[in-house]
């Protein structure tokens, strides 16, 4: 992948004045925010609700004000993220992840009956263990069939294999079909809604109805409304990250976390060394040469990483970060670099704020 130029570098701070301890992330709320607001804005627009996925921030604060903003409900990744959300009060939560294994069984229960709790599930085996874990509780636990239109990750491959696994869960007495799930290909509008619609008839066939079409993805906010989806969930958007400016799902000025790191040597004319490793900024390439871009020094690249120091080729640079300056990274991802830490420094119109809690950090079970 490629950075788009010119880059629009957005907000600096004077750190003189308010000094960080880097390595450190840092959220501009503001720009976070607005994001916020612009994915209501197309869901909204687009007749569709708005289900945001939490596994991008993991944070209660920041799924309260998307809730504040009209989200119908949150998408959770895995059930430890969906249990810290509903003890924090957010009692609309779908899991699109398969939940497979007696040991969740008593969690999964338990959730289900304290929150209106929607899972996923794409086969016969994980269908059935969804029945055992709900067994007995007086409360069905609604599932929805993920279908695989394109992407090849997880997902039933056909309409009539989804209508099939449908009606078997339809037929185990503590479920309830609720509907399909979606993670199409970015921009596969046409082959979604063929896949929904062929699937919708085959279920009515069956008696079946599908209520919740759920689809998502941060590059599809721009089709939001045409995979004949009923919800949309949308994790990246709320911080955006290089991947998304480089596919054009965010400009530049909708990035909303930087990793900030300090040049602690310049050991060679070549090469200046950050305290940001790779416990520091994720490893995760996703298309890119390197792992990570700088906004204000576009010509260096991030090379190599040992775990406490990033390699920073500036061979190409007009000018070189000193030592003692600290420099901003776009991560490539940002999902994995809030998993990172336990909380995130925030700043509000250009002062730093607060610090931001990542209450479901390292919930991946």
């Amino acid at each position: 992948m490629a950075d788009p130029l010119p880059w629009d570098a957005g907000s600096t701070w004077n750190f003189e004045d308010q000094p960080l301890d880097t390595p450190v992330p840092v959220i501009d709320w503001n720009t976070a925010e607005r994001n916020i607001i612009r994915t209501q804005r197309i869901c909204d627009e687009a007749g569709v609700a708005n289900r945001p996925h939490i596994k991008t921030h993991k944070s209660v604060e920041l799924a309260r004000l998307q809730i504040r903003h009209g989200a119908a409900g949150i998408t959770c990744q895995k059930l430890g993220e969906a249990e810290v959300m509903a003890d924090a009060g957010i009692d609309d939560i779908l899991i699109s992840y398969n939940i497979l294994g007696a040991a969740k069984h008593p969690r999964l229960a338990r959730l289900n009956s304290r929150v209106s709790l929607t899972v996923a599930c794409d086969n016969w085996i994980v269908a059935m263990d969804l029945g055992k874990a709900v067994a007995g509780s007086g409360k069905r636990l609604r599932v929805l069939v993920e279908c695989d239109t394109g992407r090849e990750r997880c997902g039933v491959a056909t309409p009539e294999a989804a209508a099939s696994l449908a009606q078997a869960i339809s037929e185990l007495p503590d479920l309830a079909f609720a509907g399909l799930l979606l993670y199409p290909p970015n921009g596969a509008c046409a082959e979604a809604r063929a896949f929904v619609d062929e699937t919708r008839g085959l279920c009515a066939q069956r008696g079946l109805d599908i209520e919740t079409v759920s689809a998502g993805g941060t590059p599809n906010l721009a089709y939001a409304g045409q995979f004949s989806e009923t919800e949309f969930r949308a994790g990246t958007c709320i911080f955006n990250d290089r991947q998304m400016v480089s596919l054009g799902a965010a400009r530049p000025q909708d990035c909303a976390l930087f990793v900030y790191s300090t040049v602690v040597s310049h050991p060679a004319s070549n090469r200046v060394m950050l305290d940001a490793g790779s416990k520091a900024l994720t490893s995760e390439l996703v298309g890119f040469a390197d792992y990570g871009f700088f906004p204000d020094y576009p010509q260096a690249r991030l090379v190599r990483f040992a775990e406490e120091h990033g390699f920073v080729d500036v061979s190409d640079c007009p000018n070189v970060p000193a030592i003692g300056e600290i420099v901003r990274v776009l991560p490539n991802h940002v999902c994995p670099v809030v998993n990172m830490y336990d909380e995130i420094q925030t700043v509000r119109d250009g002062v730093i704020s607060s610090r931001l809690n990542i209450d479901a950090r390292g919930r991946v079970a």
